[in-house]
């Protein structure tokens, strides 16, 4: 042990408690749940963990670090070399350049495939689909088995995706899985069998994995006493972040990890758990503890840092309701007399209003736009207050919508990177080969057949007979792909945009801004070593948004944020507000099932209310507007104050109506027209 601890001096007690758990004694410490409060410290207490067992021995590359996203295993590396340097002076730039084992858990698991590649089978060059990949050839291999021509209607592509992938990650069988997720398709659960055995045997020919199978890949090399016993010796210390968001199968890696618990610590918190639609599961975290002999040791962090005392108090107030959870009061000394405004209004566009003219107030008071956030159930809710927003002329930036790597153009060029990387790759072949004038599906299945059982595919494709409607066009595409496969990395990229920037100017009018993405994508490519690892890499964790999206900063030097609850996890602002606080909105109507659906949405607000400092607002519409209901299609409904804030909590809010006209009567509006404005109309053409 260190004589000097002045580094941990700034951590209160129980932060201080849950890094130095275990490192007084000989040997690997016990296993260590620590549930961590929102706004409670958590990155900053599981940096200097990570930080002290280096400080106080431990070899970084033996520590496995596993985050929710590469951005935050990056993040917390770097604030573990400035913890580090406190006590270690120069020298802890290279200890900490040596945990090199920091990332996200399917980060982790695709970089252990590769290295064991040749112990379970698995060729180290395969390649990795996205979502919308794997969805493309699931929906190839529906087209092949002719389920797509079934008399009653058979399930899309999506949604044989969405079975496939929580069956997987919840480590469950198809037919559990479509009683309690899917119960309009449970009556295709033999057909769904033959689907996901045919796409298997797919991937495997192509040599493509699928994100699932970063995880399902390594969870079965784990089923091996062996193999598991390597790979677990290869680490002394495991920790994990955000653990209440993992899934069956990543708990089931953990534990074949460390089976009894030794040098293991999770980090997390129950009442966040909001990502079941992913698969996550709050049990991992629930059932944590009594998973090992003796227990974990449990310690909380439930001073918070963030929020003043009345948003807590009401924050704690939701979630104490809660069927199941880990006692946990958040608490702080920041006290303040405002309480959370429960705020009434009429429709969505006297919420909007009444937003933007708060947002405005507090801008003049000299608050931001960036330091105020709009948070919301679904990314559908904010559609009216985007459009007040866009008739004020205020700038904002929404996340929760359309991804970097979703936009066509993106996925057109990454597609001509992955089937020169692995031309076997038939879903990426089939996209390019879509692109050029005169191939048709035909002519590209019959050219895909030709390269698919050739030693060298990419020779296969220049003797394979041009399409006969493809002309110059199929010539340039062989060239490209044969030059690119021999060019260096990044030019590689470069060249790639050349030869698709032709295509990209006949397919799309806004040709110039989709170009800058891919300007951007050079750009992003250069600090990669090798195609592989930026292939890889950009899968698992791409970039937010596309460039109308993110160059709106770049327009403005202030902007109001949009975000979903989801997407605003993990985040924090001066002010918040949040759409729809209101039965059929939150709890939605989807989500009103079950009880573990319904808990789930309790977390859900509780999550959107601990984003606030300063200043909360909870929007109540008296009525608002469903999109697409079954039977009854989009309509008005009339709506009561969401069933998270009983009357026993109302205490902890004060309660607005806005306009103030409101208060004790309906607005004059609401009892018939107080002049006939249609008769006056008429009566001038009269």
């Amino acid at each position: 042990m260190p004589a000097a601890t002045a580094y941990l001096e700034s951590l209160n007690p129980e932060q201080r408690r849950a890094v130095e758990h275990g490192t007084a004694g000989a040997g690997p410490f016990a296993p260590l749940l620590v549930i961590a409060g929102a706004g409670s410290g958590k990155t900053n207490t599981l940096a200097h963990r990570v930080a002290h067992l280096i400080v106080c021995g431990a070899d970084p590359r033996r520590i496995l670090l596993m985050t929710f996203s590469r951005r935050a295993a990056s993040e917390m590396s770097a604030r573990v070399e400035r913890i580090a340097r406190k006590i270690l002076g120069d020298k802890a730039g290279a200890m900490t350049d040596a945990l090199a084992w920091a990332g996200t858990f399917h980060g982790i698991g695709a970089r252990l495939l590769r290295e064991y590649a040749e112990q379970i089978g698995l060729d180290p060059a395969f390649t990795i689909h996205d979502r919308e990949d794997s969805a493309d050839l699931m929906n190839l291999i529906r087209h092949e088995k002719g389920f797509s021509k079934t008399r009653e209607r058979f399930p899309t592509k999506g949604t044989c995706l969405s079975i496939y992938s929580r069956c997987v990650n919840a480590e469950t069988s198809i037919e559990e899985m479509l009683g309690s997720a899917f119960p309009w398709c449970s009556g295709w659960a033999a057909e769904l069998k033959e689907l996901f055995a045919a796409y298997v045997e797919s991937k495997q020919r192509q040599n493509v994995l699928d994100y699932d199978d970063l995880l399902l890949y390594w969870a079965q090399t784990m089923s091996d006493a062996t193999l598991a016993g390597d790979i677990g010796g290869r680490f002394d210390h495991v920790l994990v972040d955000e653990y209440q968001d993992t899934n069956r199968l990543q708990s089931s890696i953990l534990l074949a990890l460390k089976p009894t618990g030794c040098g293991l610590t999770v980090v997390g918190d129950d009442a966040q758990s909001i990502y079941s639609f992913r698969a996550a599961t709050v049990r991992n975290i629930l059932d944590f503890p009594g998973q090992f002999t003796p227990p974990a040791n449990i310690i909380t962090l439930d001073r918070n840092y963030r929020s003043t005392q009345a948003i807590l108090s009401a924050a704690n107030g939701v979630i104490e309701l809660a069927r199941e959870r880990f006692t946990k009061n958040l608490w702080t000394d920041r006290a303040s007399g405002a309480k959370p405004q429960l705020v009434s209004v009429r429709d969505e566009a006297d919420q909007a209003r009444y937003i933007v003219e708060r947002v405005l107030e507090n801008r003049e008071s000299g608050a931001l736009l960036k330091q105020q956030a709009v948070l919301f159930r679904t990314s559908s809710h904010s559609g009216p207050l985007e459009v007040e927003l866009t008739r004020r002329n205020i700038p904002f930036v929404k996340f929760g919508g359309l991804k970097f790597l979703d936009a066509a153009h993106v996925k057109d060029m990454l597609a001509l990177l992955r089937f020169v990387e692995n031309p076997r790759d038939r879903v990426a072949g089939f996209r390019l080969m879509h692109l050029i004038p005169g191939v048709g599906p035909t002519s590209a299945q019959r050219a895909l057949d030709h390269i698919g059982g050739s030693a060298d595919p990419i020779a296969a494709l220049d003797e394979a007979p041009s399409p006969p409607r493809a002309g110059d066009d199929w010539k340039i595409f062989v060239a490209a792909v044969a030059d690119i496969r021999h060019s260096n990395w990044p030019a590689d990229l470069e060249r790639a945009r050349l030869w698709y920037e032709p295509h990209l100017e006949r397919i799309h009018e806004d040709s110039e801004a989709r170009r800058a993405d891919l300007i951007q994508l050079e750009q992003i490519a250069s600090g990669y070593p090798s195609r592989q690892r930026f292939l890889t890499e950009l899968t698992l964790d791409p970039p937010d948004a596309t460039s109308d999206q993110a160059g709106i900063p770049l327009l403005d030097e202030d902007y109001l944020i949009l975000s979903t609850i989801h997407s605003a996890k993990g985040q924090e602002w001066k002010s918040v507000f949040v759409l729809n606080v209101v039965d059929g909105c939150m709890p939605s109507d989807l989500g009103a099932g079950t009880s573990p659906e319904l808990e789930e949405e309790r977390r859900l607000l509780y999550v959107a209310m601990t984003r606030a400092k300063d200043d909360l607002h909870l929007m109540v519409p008296q009525r608002f507007f469903t999109h697409g209901q079954p039977a009854r299609g989009d309509r008005h409904v009339y709506a009561a104050r969401t069933r998270f804030i009983p009357d026993r909590l109302l205490g902890l809010f004060e309660k607005t109506m806005w306009p103030l006209a409101a208060a004790g009567a309906p607005r004059a509006a609401s009892q018939g027209p107080r002049i006939d404005v249609g008769a006056r109309m008429r009566g001038m053409w009269r």
